[in-house]
């Protein structure tokens, strides 16, 4: 009886290490909060909070001198466009309308706006390009909202950019009538679903003429966050596995710049009244983007010093996203963290690329002061492999634990969704994608099936683009399983494994067996 509280005492002490080592990846962004059992630590993927982004953008307008002012001239009042004794002069401070007053505090009156040239030298186009630069890759969080205090333009596209201004691409077209400047149907964001959650569309909700309750146009990110999150976004779990499987979806919401097009301004008539041409500009008096840093699930905060953003990294990462390894820290590919974490995610620490004999002698330093009586024990301690190749985990480890009484190697902290001595079974939760390798990054999948992925096995249907309709015989999230195995009736025809116990637990077992017949 002694002999086995005694195994089970050790066996508790080793998965609490493996648990607190894992999770370490993830003290950085740990938080408190309540459950069933009280206050607790939640783990949770790294990333910087959302905030108001304009406070750090740069703005710039083409061409250079759209701004109304310079010289000083007049134009007709916004809620009258016949009364045109109004005067916009950019050498005075009270008639001035310069771009940063787009981005001030709002609430006062009369409100502050950026104004643009009239349409003075009409038929030729009055087309205004803005341009808000951050030299930071960012991820937007809630929708873009764009206050204008003149009529809302009949005609502009939304514009982002990966690669800090180099290429562009569209976001979104907002028109009058969208057949006719843009050739394209007009649809809305709600119109939208799995399948179709990165179409660019072109709206008629926000292109209106004068009207005081209808000031702002939107590009909805939370309505597409809803596709995946439900209405309300309560299934963020949902979103965040999309999120982590599809870097498309990733990229569509990142950004390095934006640039909204100005292309016709609000006339609100079938024709142009060209004897008042002074009622026709633009004005905006406030852009709220709300976003955060992107760090690559690698660090928690973001620092704005000398008019730059970065972030503060961990995990061993470095450079402005945190985009690779540091020095010594390259003992395998660098990754993007997880959206999901442990068990379902992995924070995809940088590992040490020093000699497995110096990290051997540092990990026994951290045993020894973690549990200090354990590293004295008589008991022969699990050690990690200084040979390569006892150390075989199809990619996605590069740690093994390796038990000297048995003579065996398992694979420690699989990445990928993996599990296994080798690292060559998937998580519950997660399974086998056979279009991919066993070596393959994406090689377990969560429940998913779409346009890109249809991942149904079998003779499985997508159903939905969300669940699988399995054929008789078949069941399993993906209709990978025969109902058999369930009974395990069928182990033997089909050629599968039966399920095994934790490898961990098994060979705990028996490194104290053989230890306790020594005595």
């Amino acid at each position: 009886m002694m002999y086995l509280l005694l195994i089970l005492h050790f066996h508790t002490l080793w998965v609490t290490l493996s648990i607190a080592m894992q999770h370490g990846h993830y003290d950085v962004c740990k938080t408190l909060t309540k459950s069933d059992e009280g206050i607790v630590w939640e783990y949770m993927a790294c990333q910087p909070e959302s905030v108001e982004m304009t406070q750090y953008l740069k703005v710039t307008l083409d061409p250079p001198n759209s701004t109304c002012g310079d010289p000083p001239e007049p134009f007709c009042a916004m809620g009258n466009p016949y009364m045109c004794n109004n005067e916009c002069d950019a050498s005075t401070k009270e008639l001035a309308h310069p771009p940063e007053l787009m981005f001030d505090f709002e609430g006062r009156n009369p409100s502050t706006f950026w104004q643009s040239v009239t349409w003075k030298h009409y038929p030729s186009p009055l087309q205004v390009n803005i341009t808000l630069s951050w030299n930071k890759t960012i991820e937007l969080t809630n929708n873009i909202a764009i206050t204008f205090e003149s009529g809302r333009p009949e005609k502009m596209i939304l514009e982002k950019s990966l690669d800090y201004g180099r290429t562009w691409q569209p976001y979104q077209f907002y028109a009058a009538d969208c057949l006719d400047a843009f050739r394209m149907e007009p649809k809305s964001v709600k119109d939208l679903t799995h399948n179709t959650v990165l179409d660019i569309i072109c709206t008629e909700e926000y292109s209106t003429g004068y009207a005081a309750h209808a000031k702002t146009i939107s590009f909805e990110i939370k309505d597409r966050f809803a596709i995946f999150a439900g209405p309300r976004l309560h299934n963020m779990a949902s979103l965040y596995s999309q999120l982590d499987t599809t870097k498309n979806l990733r990229d569509f919401f990142t950004v390095t710049d934006l640039r909204i097009r100005l292309l016709k301004p609000a006339t609100g008539a079938t024709f142009v009244d060209e004897r008042n041409l002074g009622r026709y500009f633009y004005a905006i008096s406030d852009i709220k983007i709300h976003g955060r840093c992107k760090c690559n699930l690698h660090a928690n905060t973001c620092t704005y010093s000398n008019n730059r953003l970065s972030c503060d990294c961990e995990h061993n990462t470095t450079g402005q996203d945190c985009e690779r390894c540091k020095k010594n820290y390259q003992g395998q590919a660098w990754s993007p963290g997880s959206y999901l974490t442990i068990p379902k995610g992995t924070a995809n620490i940088c590992v040490s690329s020093i000699p497995s004999t110096v990290q051997d002698k540092k990990r026994k330093q951290t045993i020894t002061a973690v549990f200090p009586k354990l590293a004295h024990s008589t008991v022969p301690p699990a050690q990690v492999s200084s040979h390569k190749r006892d150390c075989y985990c199809h990619g996605h480890s590069s740690r093994c634990t390796y038990i000297e009484v048995v003579n065996t190697a398992v694979c420690v902290s699989c990445r990928h969704n993996t599990r296994g001595q080798q690292c060559e079974k998937c998580k519950r939760g997660f399974h086998r994608n056979v279009s991919a390798k066993l070596e393959d990054a994406n090689v377990c999948i969560a429940n998913v099936c779409d346009n890109e992925l249809l991942r149904c096995q079998n003779g499985g249907v997508c159903y939905n683009n969300v669940r699988c309709h399995c054929p008789p015989g078949y069941t399993g999230i993906l209709c990978e399983k025969q109902k058999c195995e369930d009974t395990g009736g069928c182990a033997s025809k089909s050629g599968q494994e039966p399920m095994s116990i934790n490898p961990y637990f098994s060979l705990t077992i028996m490194v104290f067996a053989v230890w306790l017949c020594t005595l």
